[in-house]
């Protein structure tokens, strides 16, 4: 099985890396933690940019500038939370969508019997 060009299990094994590096840098202390604006600033980038950058250029492109310490903690909230994924080029998209998930919920035609 693949998702968006990779295999499932290096998927798992980083979405077990992410779940790690948040768990260490919440026990390491982090210098700075992100405020509400900051972390919607970088959904609502996202969502008008899905899989234009890379992270680095994103971080880069953002319209207010930031500490690469605190984008990376966003980015790793955003990726637990299932809201974007990375693609094996590296590119960050939004995946996040529950309007349509709700719509294909109430549609019983894509329901097994």
């Amino acid at each position: 099985m693949v998702f968006i060009g990779i295999p499932c299990f290096f998927l798992v094994e980083f979405i077990n890396l992410c779940c790690i590096s948040i768990y260490n840098k919440m026990a390491s202390g982090v210098l700075h933690y992100p405020r509400l604006d900051t972390v919607l600033m970088v959904e609502s980038f996202i969502q008008n940019h899905d899989g234009e950058f890379k992270k680095r250029r994103l971080w880069e492109s953002l319209p207010k500038s930031m500490m690469y310490q605190t984008f990376n903690l966003v980015i790793d909230y955003l990726l637990y939370s299932k809201k974007i994924s990375i693609d094996g080029e590296g590119k960050v998209g939004w995946i996040y969508y529950p309007e349509k998930a709700d719509g294909r919920i109430k549609n019983r035609e894509l329901f097994w019997k």
